[in-house]
């Protein structure tokens, strides 16, 4: 499981392509707005949820495996925003489409589903945000005095322009 601060900055730079299950298309609601700072910051967004046509101006695909399909996407990170007890079969379809990160969201924590991902090969991080985590080692939180755990006299190399 990917807990430490050089694990998370380096699947948050490598992964380009996030598969969000669970994302709603109401803008109020959590998964709405990580999955819309996701976007705004250069991720390329799946939707996953049977119930919408498209959110966030991007095709709503009813599974992981249509997903990866009908957009002829390597998927990298299968972000999950559902309960807990809905993450295995989740997990089982994140490895047959060959994602690369299994991350469930704040309170979302499926240890035998993070076994079984882990045992295939995925990298796991959970209850932890996708946005948060990004903001925090990106630099979106520490200009307005966050404690981030992340010190460094020296300005990061992706802020260098």
């Amino acid at each position: 499981m990917v807990d430490d601060i050089p694990g998370l900055r380096r699947i948050l730079a490598t992964s380009r392509v996030v598969a969000v299950v669970g994302l709603s298309g109401d803008w109020f609601r959590p998964s709405y707005f990580a999955a819309k700072y996701m976007q705004e910051h250069g991720y390329t967004l799946l939707p996953v949820n049977p119930r919408y046509p498209e959110i966030l101006g991007e095709t709503c695909y009813p599974t992981l495996t249509e997903a990866r399909e009908k957009s002829g996407l390597a998927i990298d990170i299968v972000d999950v925003f559902r309960k807990a007890s809905d993450v295995p079969p989740i997990a089982d379809e994140a490895i047959a489409v060959g994602a690369k990160v299994l991350w469930q969201q704040l309170g979302v924590n499926h240890a035998e589903a993070v076994k079984k991902a882990e045992a295939a090969g995925l990298e796991c991080v959970v209850d932890r945000c996708v946005k948060i985590e990004h903001a925090r080692l990106f630099g979106g939180l520490n200009w307005a005095g966050v404690n981030t755990r992340v010190i460094s006299a020296k300005r990061p190399r992706w802020l260098a322009n």
